[in-house]
């Protein structure tokens, strides 16, 4: 496992990708989320960050294929992940990022283990994201395993966050509907139920996840729930996502 961390942790520090892990080890789920938490106790120390939340990945039928999986997974958000609505944010800073649509849960209290969907809600506020998915890998997407993107840290990359406000019923977070714009033209749609369901739905699976690791959501963390579309290439210009009920999110790529 340290071989495997070093490998990943000397590929961000070095903007250098690497092969695929699996190619050289053999890891199960747990083995690899072990070195996820590694890698994380790792970059926190170098870049002196501090855990601010959870990412949702694989929140679609279709992405657990890839990774030959029935169920989500989930990255660890540091204080240098976290971005805000209108920043700009140089490509050569990143790897081979994607974009992807995503509503933003801010933890207003702490949740308890196992958080029903109800207390979610009322201990919740959200935003309007834009989650910027990004791997160490040479040529990642879609060409990941399960170990490979658990080791990475989910491909977290960047998650852009707008103003929060307070939360939507369970019913009309499944029916949020979202338009994404590239220099103001229309690039892609969706809507919120392509998420688990259901947005909310989602964070509750991270916080039954987490329990069984005997962790919990705390207050003021970000928790981005997961994306209404399948990922697309992030290229030069600016990104907007516009929400339903929610509100607007952009960033720009130079």
């Amino acid at each position: 496992m340290d071989e495997i961390v070093d490998k990943i942790s000397s590929a961000h520090e070095t903007k250098q990708p690497i092969e695929f892990i699996r190619h050289d080890y053999q890891l199960d789920e747990e083995a690899a989320y072990s070195v996820q938490e590694q890698l994380i106790a790792k970059q926190k120390t170098i870049h002196n960050a501090e855990i601010a939340g959870y990412k949702v990945s694989m929140t679609s039928a279709e992405t657990q294929a890839i990774a030959n999986t029935d169920e989500p997974a989930y990255g660890t958000l540091l204080s240098t992940h976290i971005q805000q609505s209108g920043d700009t944010i140089a490509l050569s800073s990143l790897f081979d990022p994607l974009i992807e649509p995503e509503i933003v849960f801010i933890l207003q209290e702490d949740l308890s283990p196992n958080a029903s969907e109800e207390e979610i809600i009322q201990k919740s506020k959200v935003c309007a994201g834009i989650e910027i998915p990004d791997a160490r890998y040479i040529d990642w997407f879609p060409n990941f395993s399960l170990a490979d993107l658990l080791c990475d840290n989910t491909a977290t990359g960047l998650v852009v966050l707008a103003d929060p406000i307070e939360p939507l019923t369970f019913n009309q977070f499944e029916h949020v509907e979202m338009e994404l714009f590239h220099n103001g033209e229309k690039i892609s749609e969706g809507i919120s139920s392509a998420v688990l369901g259901n947005p909310v739905s989602s964070v509750a699976w991270l916080s039954e996840k987490l329990a069984k690791k005997n962790k919990v959501l705390r207050k003021g963390m970000v928790i981005s729930s997961g994306t209404f579309i399948s990922p697309l290439v992030a290229k030069e210009g600016t990104y907007k996502v516009s929400y339903s009920h929610i509100g607007e999110v952009e960033v720009t790529f130079v």
